[in-house]
């Protein structure tokens, strides 16, 4: 597996990626209805067009394994973290530990403090092993349904 930088190229992957781990690895914590609101299959054309802008400005970074993506992270220049998220055949195998690893050493480059992020219930756990602490639990509305996660920050000094 190697870490590589975010290509136009890998946007489907990445949106199919994305809609399955959520309803596969998150359904242990999140209702069917929080589900389709959060990772709408009827949203994917639109998530492929909007995705690919913002993962294209962001730092985006992928874990490739013989062509398949295994999990992918992008941060903005100011230190949100605003996707991580590893295929649902891939987990535990320090995929996100890899991407997050690398993306913190992209932020002291950059002479950030700090790193935030949102976290759903499933990937607070990890958060808190990374570093992060929990600033506050939120509830976020999708498509007129509420979900809960929690605002994250690992500060870097």
């Amino acid at each position: 597996m190697k870490i590589r930088t975010f290509t136009e190229q890998d946007i489907a992957q990445i949106v199919t990626l994305f809609y399955e781990t959520v309803h596969s690895v998150n359904k242990r914590d999140y209702s069917q209805e929080q589900l389709n609101a959060w990772a709408s299959y009827e949203d994917e054309s639109q998530r492929l067009s909007t995705w690919k802008d913002a993962l294209s400005r962001n730092i985006t970074l992928v874990v490739e394994n013989n062509g398949v993506i295994a999990g992918f992270a992008d941060m903005t220049a100011q230190g949100y973290l605003d996707r991580l998220f590893v295929h649902k055949e891939y987990q535990r195998q320090g995929i996100a530990s890899a991407l997050v690893n690398t993306l913190e050493a992209e932020a002291h480059r950059l002479d950030l403090t700090e790193i935030r992020t949102e976290a759903s219930i499933t990937a607070k756990p990890y958060f808190e092993q990374a570093g992060f602490e929990v600033v506050r639990q939120q509830v976020v509305e999708r498509k007129g349904v509420k979900l809960e996660n929690y605002i994250m920050v690992k500060s870097l000094r």
